[in-house]
């Protein structure tokens, strides 16, 4: 899953203000599906409206599924309104970090129009989620997010969602040793929720924090830890390089 972030506040420089070109270099390097966002939720950012949002994704959504009429394209958004408006311009999944939390119109709009939804782990928001780590009461970080991800699938298979894919949410409310102690323990994740699940570990903090570097210099790191997640049952990777998703 290629990730373009049509926003100017990515977390990772290289991923910003997409466009059309953007579109056709992850399409050149592979990518099998494509995943749309316009409002950044790295820790710490201030959210968009919804009109701003939207202002941004509709054109490189319209440009990608016109470059791509055949791929599966993602909406990267917690707002059912923006999905709505994606899945009318052409989008076939919904990808809600929230997972539902956010806005209670998502989960019927995922029934309604019966397409993949994609629900993440997270607690808070993003100027809230990196004080909310504390998952002791929760028997531990895989327990909480086996446990959270668990009742949402109960509830949306009541409500008639047919096709969920889980995500354990690497970097949303985790500390490094955290989201290291789930990269541990996705096969328990898998094999427990037995849904698809999508691993997003693309350049992020976990690995360049400890190593005193930033972004651009984790490549490696991002491939070998795929290729660990790929082992341990991951069936979707969300990256910002397809050609080097995974060590060779």
């Amino acid at each position: 899953m290629g990730i373009v972030n049509a926003t100017p506040d990515s977390f990772y420089a290289g991923a910003r203000n997409a466009s059309e070109a953007t579109v056709e270099r992850l399409l050149a390097e592979g990518a099998d599906m494509l995943d749309i966002g316009a409002c950044s939720t790295r820790p710490g950012a201030d959210p968009v409206s919804a009109a701003e949002e939207w202002r941004r994704m509709e054109p490189v959504l319209k440009a990608a599924r016109r470059l791509a009429p055949e791929i599966p394209i993602s909406i990267d958004t917690f707002r059912a309104d923006v999905a709505r408006r994606a899945l009318d311009a052409g989008a076939d999944i919904i990808n809600d970090i929230s997972g539902g939390t956010f806005d209670p119109l998502m989960d019927r709009l995922a029934a309604e129009r019966r397409v993949p939804y994609i629900i993440m782990h997270m607690r808070g928001n993003s100027s809230t989620m990196q004080t909310l780590t504390d998952y002791d009461s929760q028997g531990g970080v895989t327990a909480a997010v086996i446990r959270f991800l668990a009742r949402r699938i109960s509830e949306l298979a009541d409500m008639g969602v047919k096709d969920i894919i889980v995500d354990p949410g690497f970097g949303f409310a985790k500390t490094i040793e955290q989201n290291f102690q789930l990269l541990d323990n996705l096969q328990l994740i898998a094999d427990t929720l037995q849904r698809p699940m999508l691993v997003g570990l693309s350049r992020k903090s976990m690995f360049y924090k400890p190593l005193g570097l930033g972004p651009d210099d984790v490549l490696p790191q991002t491939a070998a830890a795929n290729r660990l997640a790929v082992e341990r049952g991951a069936a979707i990777l969300r990256v910002h390089d397809p050609a080097h998703a995974l060590p060779r």
